[in-house]
């Protein structure tokens, strides 16, 4: 394979949510498989919607995910490209004006509707007298510019879907330009995959009915069609639609919780397809396992229950070394070993912190034993052998030997080993805590 271009091009409207990820995990994982590149493309000509905390948030959230990008393109600054393009449209035939109002062409598309007949558009404008375009510009009006769909069948093969094909007879005329001027994204979309290159496009199936028109619009343009490929889209818990208009399980949110990124990741890369969800420590795990001919056509369903439960078994097999620059106390990677088990997001290692440094107000369920138990504390050093060898010189077995010393050493009911716990709590603090004083 050719070293594939492509692009991730979200709207600086909004804060990413997963679903927005999984197109760019997508297309990040096949950039990097096959030697790529991968373009990140802010489609910011919203000029009332897109905002700087948004370009902002959308670099930061890929940046934490570990999805680098190798060079950074915004729409806002190629208005230029568009201009031209359209011009060349215009020329060859294929961009017209159009005049209708809102309004009446609503009206028309009820009445097609009433009638039994699909809303296409009539093409009024193409008969449209000279004289009556000048009037209605004398009014005032501004005309939007539709492209003229070739009426033919398209037909690709999608590298998700199989065989696609969309008869164009049955589609109206898309809207390429506003009467203001400013551009729909199916254009200047068009416009820049051909002035990048971009080999392949791989987005949301909500994008499929597009892909006629825009096949048509790159031969317009006398470009190379790039492949396609349309994932399924996700569906929350409820069966529902995931938006970032709404907030739905939006990136930001996720890293604020404890998520780790390599759990959203993971998941993201695997929902929906042929291979199982599994906690993974590195990206290249996924990138060397990323298959679009596994990936199925059914919608996926997003848990964050799921989520967190891979979150969890990743911090549990999550190496020291990719743990330590985050740790809130660095105990060294004894400790690491020691409580990683019992993680549910690495700030919970804190806590566990607190319970080796001290001090902690004991919990004493039985202080006769324990004041017993306190001068039986073998003396150091200490190892995770220390543990086995203190117990078995106490007369006590099973839940009534260890709860009371749990709970006594750590005021904890449950834990890490207490072998592995012991040694870093060490034995001045263990005998005091036994003897229950605040240690």
């Amino acid at each position: 394979m050719v070293a594939p271009i492509v692009r991730f091009a979200p709207s600086p409207t909004g804060l990413l949510h997963v679903g927005n990820i999984r197109a760019a995990l997508f297309n990040w994982l096949f950039a990097n498989r096959h030697g790529g590149t991968f373009i990140l493309r802010l489609d910011d000509t919203d000029r009332v919607r897109s905002r700087p905390e948004f370009e902002a948030a959308i670099e930061r959230d890929l940046a934490w995910l570990g999805l680098d990008w190798t060079r950074k393109e915004k729409q806002s600054d190629r208005l230029a490209h568009y201009d031209a393009a359209r011009d060349a449209l215009v020329a060859a035939g294929r961009l017209y004006p159009c005049y209708e109002t809102p309004e009446e062409l609503e009206f028309k598309r009820k009445r097609l509707l009433a009638q039994g007949r699909p809303p296409v558009y009539d093409r009024a404008a193409l008969k449209l007298p000279d004289a009556e375009r000048t009037r209605l510009e004398g009014e005032g009006r501004r005309p939007h510019w539709r492209f003229k769909l070739a009426s033919e069948e398209v037909r690709w093969d999608d590298l998700v879907r199989g065989p696609q094909h969309i008869d164009e007879v049955s589609q109206s005329d898309p809207v390429l330009v506003r009467a203001d001027g400013t551009y729909l994204y199916s254009f200047t979309s068009v416009v820049d995959d051909i002035a990048f290159a971009i080999t392949h496009v791989i987005r949301g199936e909500d994008h499929v009915t597009n892909s006629g028109a825009q096949i048509q619009m790159f031969q317009a343009l006398g470009a190379p069609v790039p492949a396609f490929a349309h994932l399924p889209l996700l569906v929350d818990a409820t069966g529902g639609g995931l938006s970032k208009r709404t907030g739905s399980a939006a990136v930001a949110d996720l890293r604020e919780r404890g998520i780790e990124a390599l759990a959203v990741c993971a998941l993201l890369a695997r929902l929906g397809t042929a291979d199982p969800v599994e906690p993974v420590t590195s990206l290249d795990t996924l990138v060397a396992a990323v298959d679009f001919a596994r990936v199925g056509r059914a919608a996926a369903r997003f848990s964050e229950e799921e989520l967190a439960q891979l979150n969890a078994r990743i911090l549990h097999i999550l190496p020291y070394a990719k743990a330590r620059a985050r740790l809130p106390h660095d105990l060294g990677e004894t400790f690491w070993l020691a409580v990683r088990g019992n993680l549910t997001t690495l700030a919970d290692a804190e806590g566990w912190a607190d319970v080796v440094r001290g001090p902690i107000e004991p919990k004493i369920e039985d202080a006769v034993f324990l004041a017993d138990a306190a001068t039986k504390l073998p003396p150091e050093p200490w190892d995770d052998t220390t543990w086995k060898a203190f117990t078995s010189t106490l007369d006590r077995k099973g839940r009534a030997l260890f709860h009371p010393l749990r709970l006594a050493l750590t005021a904890r009911e449950t834990g890490p080993e207490m072998a592995r716990l012991l040694p870093l709590i060490g034995r001045a603090k263990a005998e005091a805590r036994l003897r229950g004083l605040k240690a």
